[in-house]
Formats: structure tokens, sequence, C-alpha cells
């Protein structure tokens, strides 16, 4: 590929982005045919697929195209001729010349570029947004091509948005398909280099960027949790690593500092809560909630904690049913011995163990695993010995663990780490993906003023996402000018797919970029979706158009091409990898299996080197009119 940005996906590749009628404000210029004249010098002028009814200064002929610039829009729209008309004598080049004579307008190449684009859209546009995009296109960034501006300055004319350069940079960056981990590299490079601004918000800025790099180190911190829990539970175990386990955890934050091999189990049970309600919907998400309880209900209201209890084991997905029989085992012993504060607190103990023993046996085969609450089998672990914990905060203590362990120098410790990130590595599939593109997502903090405006979820968590950081450093005026510069420009394509994503009636596009690295090897990968919602608001799952394009260490750049049409689904797979074809012939199956299973039927899957015209994948290629999906050009 030639190029690494794509146009938006549009409902008519010939048409502007929007359907609704031309509107004019003073002062714009356009280029426009007379069709019609009628009495008191209006006339019908044609611009682009559309007519208007408009005033004009002067007789003119009709047949003949003008310049027009707009005088007056209340109570109707007035033009006044700019440029005599298109005719034998008058070449559009000389008739382009003329307006910019009259408007006063430098005749440089990007001016003529941005002029000539715009007359052949057939579209409004004024002298202040001409010099404007004139400059912009006399400043190109690295890596934005004319043809991207001029297409980025198309879209901010027709959905009217703020015709400043910040919009425009956001256009141009956002339309990007890679370099987005190239980015944030360059980024992260500098705030370590360059001296200056604030110290602390550059730390945080650097750590979270570096977090990004490993999206699936929550999941090997579950896998050494886990670890560590099955040699401090482990009778056979050495003194020497216990001591070593239990001083991990206590340094990461997951165990108290007081905590020691006699009490880990015991100082974490929490007194004084309230009985729970009977209610079977008011069951608690996690274990350690249940232990809680247990910990501070009296033994004359144990009954009907016990009874939650049995359905809460009954209703965990995480466990399967040898340990539900097992602890539901115990659970029936308990009930039948006479109840005291004694006998709770070691049935309380014994239970905490079972559901230890339990979670830390299905952390390997679960690790990507969510019961029907959204809980994991490491946030049942850490709720098990840290009920004060809260899955917000998860995350952030098992990456904490991961830190703690790779620095820490002992042999057993880091071969430890390395046995987890091996484990996690092994697991990895399409869960594992969702998994760390949830996480790259959330880490870059693309929708963070949404999360601020619903009010919802932690508000510290979200401060400390990357783009409300890249907001301070930006606006912090000590911030040295190269740094500024490199955080501009990841902040650009933060806004560029927030900008490039919207709805045009029922038609709807998301774009999101996604800088990936997994064990060492990056991918950047940007998803562009085009479908549209049905009455009830929700996205219409049988018709759609998906483009990804990624860009991959191995593969390099592929565009994948997916179309949706009454839940049937046909892939183009575009790559210039010679041996491409035999190495996905044993992935098709697995496709067609799992795409059965959602109830979609595979159409077929072709893959094609990009030299095979896929200069245009256009509206021609589309479903009946009522079913219509829209187009988009994918430049080669």
């Amino acid at each position: 590929m030639t190029s690494t940005s794509f146009n938006p996906i549009q409902v008519n590749a010939q048409q502007p982005t929007t359907n609704q009628p031309l509107t004019f404000r003073q002062d714009q210029v356009f280029h426009g045919t007379i069709k019609k004249l009628y009495p008191d010098q209006m006339a019908e002028v044609q611009v682009g697929g559309q007519k208007i009814m408009a005033k004009l200064e002067m007789p003119l002929k009709a047949g003949d195209a003008h310049f027009f610039q707009v005088t007056n829009t209340n109570p109707q729209t007035e033009l006044k001729v700019v440029s005599g008309p298109m005719s034998q004598t008058m070449t559009p080049a000389q008739q382009m010349n003329q307006l910019l004579d009259t408007m006063n307008l430098p005749k440089t190449s990007e001016m003529r570029q941005v002029l000539s684009h715009f007359m052949n859209a057939q579209l409004p546009i004024s002298k202040e947004q001409l010099v404007a995009a004139e400059n912009w296109m006399k400043n190109l960034p690295d890596g934005v091509s004319k043809n991207d501006a001029l297409q980025a300055l198309q879209r901010m004319v027709e959905l009217k948005m703020p015709f400043t350069n910040t919009v425009f940079q956001a256009l141009t960056q956002g339309a990007k398909t890679d370099g987005m981990s190239a980015n944030l590299a360059n980024l992260a490079q500098l705030l370590v280099t360059q001296q200056g601004g604030n110290d602390a918000l550059k730390m945080n800025l650097l750590q979270q960027i570096q977090q990004l790099a490993k999206p699936l180190d929550a999941e090997t911190g579950g896998v050494l949790l886990a670890r560590n829990m099955q040699t401090l539970m482990d009778s056979s175990a050495a003194m020497s690593s216990k001591l070593q386990a239990l001083a991990v955890l206590k340094e990461a934050g997951i165990l108290p500092r007081n905590a020691t091999l006699q009490n880990w189990q015991t100082i974490q049970q929490s007194t004084g809560t309230q009985p729970l309600q009977s209610s079977q919907n008011a069951l608690p998400q996690q274990a350690g909630q249940m232990l809680q309880q247990l910990a501070g209900t009296s033994p004359e209201q144990m009954k009907p904690v016990i009874e939650q209890l049995k359905a809460w084991v009954a209703n965990e997905s995480l466990l399967n049913s040898s340990q539900k029989e097992q602890i539901q085992q115990l659970i029936g012993r308990f009930s039948q011995i006479p109840m005291s504060k004694q006998t709770v607190e070691v049935f309380t103990k014994q239970l905490q163990e079972q559901f230890i023993k339990a979670f830390t046996d299905n952390s390997s085969s679960r690790l990507f695993t969510q019961d029907e609450r959204g809980v994991t089998v490491k946030d049942q672990l850490l709720a098990l010995i840290k009920p004060d914990s809260n899955i917000s905060m998860n995350d952030a203590l098992l990456r904490n663990l991961v830190k703690v362990s790779a620095d820490n120098p002992q042999p057993a410790i880091q071969s430890t780490l390395v046995q987890a990130e091996a484990q996690v590595q092994s697991a990895t599939d399409s869960k594992a993906m969702e998994q760390a593109i949830k996480t790259v997502l959330k880490g870059l903090g693309v929708s963070y003023e949404a999360a601020l405006s619903s009010k919802a979820g932690d508000i510290q968590a979200v401060a400390n996402q990357i783009k409300p950081q890249l907001l301070a450093l930006v606006q912090d005026l000590q911030t040295p000018p190269a740094l500024r510069d490199a955080a501009d420009t990841v902040l650009a394509r933060m806004n560029g797919m927030q900008l490039l994503s919207g709805e045009n009636g029922h038609q709807h596009q998301i774009v999101m970029q996604v800088p990936l690295e997994f064990f060492g090897k990056r991918m950047d990968a940007t998803l562009q979706w085009n479908g549209r919602m049905k009455d009830d608001g929700k996205i219409d799952a049988n018709f759609a158009r998906i483009l990804f394009y990624l860009n991959m260490e191995s593969l390099q750049q592929t565009v994948i091409d997916m179309q949706v049409q009454n839940r049937v689904v046909t892939i183009n797979v575009f790559n210039d990898h010679p041996s491409l074809e035999q190495l996905a012939a044993p992935l098709k199956e697995t496709l067609k299996r799992g795409l059965t299973e959602k109830e979609y039927q595979l159409s077929g899957i072709f893959i094609k080197p990009f030299e095979d015209k896929i200069q245009k994948v256009s509206t021609k290629k589309q479903v009946q009119p009522e079913e219509q999906q829209g187009g988009v050009d994918i430049r080669v």
C-alpha cells in the first residue's frame, strides 16, 4: 500500500456526506450553473445535485456556469457573479484566475488545489476558509498527503464543523491507518529526554503509555497471584518459598504489611456487616463478599445467609461441577452442627480455603473467562484475600504485582514470572484479543468526556487515562515545544476517531484506531464500521460494512473488507504475502463455525494481492437500495 489512510464511508461516493439541503452563509463562494431564468432577476441555479432559487445582481444567460458569491441570505439568497461564464474563450483555469483576482486571493498552487477541489465537489466555501485552508495545505505534517487534507477540508464544510486547525489536524490524523504506535513511542521517548514542565504529570503519562505496550499484564498478574497463593497454601512447600510469596504479595499491596504466614487468612476478614437480604436478586458479585457476610453475621441470623451462600455457589459459572459439589458438601456439614461464634469462624476459614483452591486451580483454564456479572477468576481471588478491593482497581493491583515480581532479583520469583507470561501467551485466543483491545481503548481514554458527563465509574481512574493527561500536558505553558507537538499529534488522532465516527440518519459510522503490542510484537489496527440503526436505536446486526486496516510485524499491511448482508458474510483479504492463502486455509473452517454459532453464514473468503484493483471498494458493490450500506475508497 502506498497510502495509509482511508476516506470516510459514505452513503453515496458521489454525493456529500449529508442529505440535507444546501444552506449558504454570507460571503461563501461556489461554482454553479444557471438552469432557468425568472422575472425580477430570480434564477434556478444548480449546485452539484441540488437546485436553489436565488436572486442575481445582474442578468445572466441560462446554461452558463459561473463562480458565485453569496451577498445575502435573508429573506432570500442573493448572488453576485465573481467570474465570467465557462465558454470556448474562457477555460476553467482562466475562470479560476479571474475568481482569484476578483477576491484578491493568492495564486499559489495550494490555493488552486483547494479551489479546484471545492469547484469539482460543488460545495460552497468562504474567502476566510480558503485562506485558512491554503495555510494548512502549506504546512502539512509528515505522513499527511494533500489528498487526505482536501478530503478533511471537504468533510469540515459538508458537516459544518468548526473551521479550525484543531479540527483539521484531528481529521487528517484520525484518517491514518497506521503509525499510532510510533506516535506513542516517540511521545514516550520525549517524556524521558525533554527537560522542563510538570515532572509528575510526565512520569504518570509515561507509565500509562508503557502499560499500553503490555495489555495482558493484568492477566499475567492473575496467574502470578494464583501461583503465589498455591505456594502459601501448600503444606509441603518450603518455608523460604512461602516467605518469598508472602513478601511479594505484601509489596504489591495485595496483602497488608503486617500479614504473616499465620494470620494472612484471618487478618483480612471484615466484621460488623449487616445480613444480606434473602432475595436471590441481592446475591453479591464476589466470593469475598460472602465471606465478609459470614464473618459479620451472628449465629442466630445465619440460616438465610447459608441459603444465599448455596444459591451463590450454584450460580457461579467460574466454578466447575466438582468444585461446586465439594463446597456445597462443606456448607451442608456446617448446617448440621450447632452454630456458635467459634464454629462460624472455623467454617469461614475453611470456606475461604476451598474458594481460593478452586479459583487458583481455574486460573489457567479460565484465564479470559468472565461470569454473567463480568467478574473474572482473578477478581474472585483478589476479593477473597483483599475484601476492600473493587473491580475497578484490581487491574492496577495485578499490574503492580507483575512489576514487583520483575524487579525482584530472587531467581524463584523470576522463574514464576517467566512461567506466568508463558502461560498467558499459550492461552491467547480471540477472547484475549478482545480483552487487549478493551484494555487499550480504556487506557487511551478516547471517550473520557462521555465517562465524565455520565458521572459513572471511578473519576480518578478516568483522570489517569492518557487523553486527559495529554490535554493537561498541552495546556501547561511550561511544557517543552517538542513534547507539546508530540502530545498534540497523539491527541489529534484520538479526536479524529470521534470526528470520523458519527451518524447520518439511519447510517452510522464508527472508527477506532488501536495500537496493540503482544509479547514484543507491535501491530496497528484500525477498524471502520458502517451500518444502520433500527427504529429502537439498536444496531442492525443483519447489515454492515466493516474494514480492518492492519499493520503487522510479519504480514505487514493488510486490509480486510467484510460485508454483511442479511447475515451473509463475504470477506476479502488484501495482502501481498505469497503464502497467505496456504496459511489461512486451516483457519477458514474455524471462522465458518464461529460465524455459524452467531447465526451468520459465511459466503466466502477471497485473498487477493493489493495490485488486484482494490483502488476503490465503492458503492457499486452494494446491497439493494433499501439495504444500502455505503461505500469506501481504499487507496493503495
